[in-house]
């Protein structure tokens, strides 16, 4: 019997407060969707880090002729076949060097050929004008700078260069992005939950007269609250099942289908359904303690009876 009245006590709070409990709703799906987003977001990118860090090297480029007269490095000439010989030495006596490859000058003028062929500058480059260089593959990317600083003043050597850099401003955008959602998700929220409060507020003022009466034949203060939080509990998951979809939606049409980013950008390793999935259950866990918390607070100020 107690059941049934409190759930029939969360309907009626429901119709009465419609339009309140409809934005509610909305606030809450667009909050935790991108509390979701941001989530999945910051996987993609660790994600993303893993898979390229580990591809990535350190390329120590040679001075050749032409560098002798423009970079103040290489004032003392193209580097020798000793200076060569005695880098690669000493990068096989470090522990962080996993392999080392060496690319000849006619090997980077055909790369270059492959990758800017079609622009303008493609024609005036000639194989002389390359360097030669070592690609050096560590067992852990982030020691690159052990490497820089062993060899970046060595005879010889134009710069050493880590790859991690270039994709580095790929992953602070993406960070930046990830910051972004999360103010604007933290904006969602705190709209959220003050329509909660303010919903429970008119709520328990339209009832003041049945909580009254609740309250003088020895109704407890938690029984006399059940319904409210329930209302707002049941508001928020709606809400949170609303983002759920949101969230399976949005990976469905931006990757697999729709955008089809799986298909136009072969080289990214994008995030799996597992991942999406895993979300999930606490998304739904915030859309229904979220605003019960909330109604809870605010019941104990406002419900007075």
């Amino acid at each position: 019997m107690r059941a049934q009245f409190v759930l029939s006590e969360i309907g009626v709070g429901l119709r009465r407060n419609l339009t309140m409990t409809f934005a509610v709703v909305i606030s809450v799906a667009l909050s935790l969707a991108l509390f979701g987003g941001a989530l999945l977001m910051r996987e993609q990118v660790s994600t993303m880090k893993g898979y390229w860090y580990d591809k990535v090297n350190v390329s120590i480029f040679f001075c050749n002729k032409n560098d002798a007269e423009t970079i103040a490095k290489c004032s003392k000439g193209a580097v020798t076949a000793e200076q060569k010989k005695q880098i690669e030495a000493d990068l096989d006596k470090m522990d962080i060097v996993k392999s080392v490859d060496y690319e000849s000058a006619d090997q980077a003028f055909k790369h270059y050929k492959e990758q800017f062929g079609d622009s303008s500058m493609a024609d005036t480059i000639t194989p002389d004008q390359m360097q030669e260089s070592f690609r050096v593959k560590l067992d852990d990317p982030e020691k690159y700078k052990v490497v820089a600083t062993a060899f970046a003043g060595r005879d010889g050597v134009q710069s050493v260069q880590d790859q991690r850099g270039i994709l580095d401003n790929l992953f602070n955008l993406m960070n930046g992005m990830n910051v972004a959602a999360l103010c604007v998700m933290a904006l969602m929220l705190v709209i959220a939950l003050m329509l909660i409060v303010n919903t429970v507020r008119v709520s328990a003022f339209s009832r003041r007269r049945e909580t009254g009466i609740m309250r003088l034949v020895g109704a407890s203060s938690f029984y006399i609250q059940m319904p409210f939080i329930m209302e707002a509990a049941f508001a928020g998951l709606i809400g949170g099942g609303f983002a759920c979809v949101m969230l399976l939606v949005g990976r469905y049409f931006l990757i697999d289908h729709g955008l089809a980013l799986s298909e136009k950008l072969n080289l990214v390793n994008f995030i799996g359904w597992d991942a999406v999935l895993a979300k999930l259950p606490l998304v739904i866990a915030i859309g229904l303690l979220m605003p019960a918390l909330a109604a809870f607070v605010a019941l104990r100020k406002y419900l007075k009876v």
